[in-house]
């Protein structure tokens, strides 16, 4: 790429950027921002947990968690979830020692447990709106729906990536940059399996005690 420039009243050109970067740390700024990003993911979450919080309580005459949830669905549910992230350790096992198929073969079951995941945190939110129950009945079903579904969305993106790092390693191989984008994922994926835990403890558990 050649850089582009303009010329001052003496002729002499000035570049907007120069042609060859300074030396990186391999990965360095890749890992960094990563990891401002999921800061950032963080505070979005303690947000809608403090929100959650605070809306939690307000049924205004409508059904509480005692009448709406059914925990051992959001158990299994909780299953699909954690196998997936055992799943993707097992890849990530199988890329260091440079065995694409058996990793991509990992990589197959942990998008199928998340694909579980996610269809069964839909056929919850569709039963739920089907009963009269949907976000907009009272601020614990905004709160409600809001949290889980924020997760589910990080979720479906996270299936997406994965995907397409399987087409980018069935194309070129562990490459480095291939390498570092699954440890992205990897990070992202453990990321909102923590996440859930703490959904699935301080939504259903500590809203079935209520």
């Amino acid at each position: 790429m050649s850089a582009q420039t303009i010329k001052q009243d003496d002729g002499t050109p000035v570049s907007f950027y120069v042609e060859d970067e300074h030396d990186h740390p391999e990965g360095g700024s890749t890992m960094l921002g990563f990891w401002m990003y999921l800061m950032s993911d963080c505070l979005i979450f303690a947000v809608l947990f403090a929100t959650y919080g605070v809306l939690g309580n307000s049924y205004a005459g409508g059904p509480g968690p005692r009448e709406l949830f059914e925990l051992p669905l959001v158990a299994v549910n909780t299953a699909m979830l954690l196998f997936s992230s055992i799943t993707y350790g097992f890849a990530m096992l199988a890329m260091d020692e440079g065995k694409v198929r058996t990793m991509q073969a990992w990589l197959v079951m942990t998008g199928l447990f998340g694909l579980a995941f996610l269809s069964i945190e839909l056929y919850e939110f569709s039963t739920l709106i089907h009963e009269g129950a949907g976000p907009t009945r009272s601020a614990f079903l905004s709160s409600f729906f809001v949290l889980v579904g924020t997760h589910g969305l990080h979720v479906t993106m996270g299936l997406v990536w994965l995907v397409t790092l399987m087409v980018q390693v069935g194309r070129h191989g562990l490459i480095a940059a291939n390498k570092r984008r699954l440890l992205c994922l990897s990070m992202f994926w453990h990321f909102l399996d923590v996440i859930w835990i703490g959904v699935f403890t301080f939504v259903y558990l500590m809203g079935m005690l209520r």
